[in-house]
């Protein structure tokens, strides 16, 4: 969440804690978390308990709460894999309302608390499925070269987090070192046609083939091929490292970032005919 402004109204930070087994097979278990939980905190817990299904998403920050609001992803994984319900408090009535998989409409970085429940729900507990006898995903970005370099040829689920972990800092910035809204951008869907006209002009463009037969384009290439990447605009600017990444380095504005990102948003548009849409929500 970028503030562009003061805000005048009431903010409550969410601390609901625990994390608790509440239902287990020979396969299986379902873990109730609080939505206050800090979410790499999760997956540490379940690595170390051998629950697999979750290492691809460590060193996520934000949130339990937070990761059904976007459908939280990265590395060939997204929260819906591993999602059973949330209960949320309603906030018109004060009632809590348990919403299962197929009522959150999960999608690229979106659920029913992005749409047309937007604002109404406080999530306050969330429940997810982790496996005893996991399948891992290593395929997606670095991470078996990651492992390679570890000299890791038979890796368990600590050993993929590890993997992910290094990958992570090796390219983004340590919030505790310089102030950062994380990724900022969704990686844009296009359709083929589009894609296959786009490398024409760009041979090599990156991309992930999609079920739907559409395209997943990075939009940290999009954005370092137009110039951003390392930019620097008196307080704030692009990370070095890691073009989706909006920092501040100092004591920049909230709206100076809204602009920045804005002006990327036109840029790519102008070069690619791609709209970037924002993960962040700007109030």
């Amino acid at each position: 969440m970028l503030f562009t402004r003061n805000w005048l109204g009431l903010i409550v930070h969410m601390g609901i804690p625990g994390i608790e087994v509440i239902d287990e097979s020979t396969e299986q278990v379902q873990v109730a978390i609080g939505a206050g939980v800090i979410w790499h905190q999760l997956v540490m817990w379940a690595v170390e308990h051998g629950y697999g299904g979750i290492e691809n998403l460590s060193l996520i920050p934000g949130t339990v709460g937070a990761a059904p609001m976007q459908n939280i992803g990265a590395y060939g994984v997204e929260l819906k894999d591993t999602f059973h319900s949330l209960e949320a408090l309603e906030l018109k009535t004060g009632k809590t309302v348990r919403f299962y998989k197929e009522d959150c409409t999960f999608g690229y970085r979106f659920s029913i608390f992005k749409g047309k429940q937007k604002g109404n729900y406080i999530v306050t507990k969330v429940f997810l499925t982790l496996e005893k006898l996991p399948i891992l995903n290593t395929s997606y970005g670095a991470i078996e070269q990651t492992l390679g370099e570890l000299n890791i040829d038979n890796p368990t689920i600590k050993d993929v987090s590890q993997a992910v972990i290094n990958i992570r800092q090796s390219k983004l910035p340590d919030p505790a070192e310089i102030g950062n809204a994380g990724s900022f951008f969704k990686n844009p869907i296009v359709e083929k046609a589009h894609y296959e006209a786009l490398d024409a002009l760009f041979p090599g463009l990156p991309h992930y083939a999609l079920a739907s037969g559409e395209v997943k384009i990075p939009a940290a290439w999009l954005i370092e091929k137009c110039g951003w990447k390392g930019h620097q605009q008196g307080e704030i600017g692009v990370h070095d490292k890691q073009a989706l990444v909006l920092v501040n380095h100092g004591f920049g504005k909230g709206m100076d970032i809204r602009k920045l990102a804005m002006d990327i948003q036109r840029s790519v548009k102008k070069e690619f005919q791609i709209d970037l849409q924002a993960e962040v929500n700007m109030m």
